[in-house]
């Protein structure tokens, strides 16, 4: 969890994560969208891979780029793990 943690606080891999919900993109489809360069985008790509917060796929001589959903299972329940406190804390200040 610390790896996803870790990529989502960059603000230009945030926003490669958003790019990607919508449809699988090559380094090259990225780097259009942004201003920097294909291997900036690349090195963004394998931090975000090696997170697991996405995917690459082999398609003829290009690499396709998804967001894996399940990469963020452990993010979400980390957040998550803080509602429980949050609530009872909510709970006992109503009944003050």
């Amino acid at each position: 969890m610390t790896h996803a943690l870790d990529a989502l606080g960059n603000p230009v891999r945030r926003k490669i994560l958003y790019a990607l919900r919508a449809a699988p993109q090559s380094v090259g489809d990225i780097a259009r969208r942004f201003p920097i360069s294909r291997p900036a985008v690349s090195r963004h790509l394998r931090v975000l891979q090696e997170a697991g917060l996405v995917h690459a796929m082999d398609e003829g001589t290009r690499n396709l780029y998804t967001v894996r959903l399940q990469g963020f299972a452990p993010v979400r329940d980390f957040v998550d793990s803080f509602w429980g406190t949050a609530l009872q804390r909510l709970e006992e200040l109503s009944r003050r």
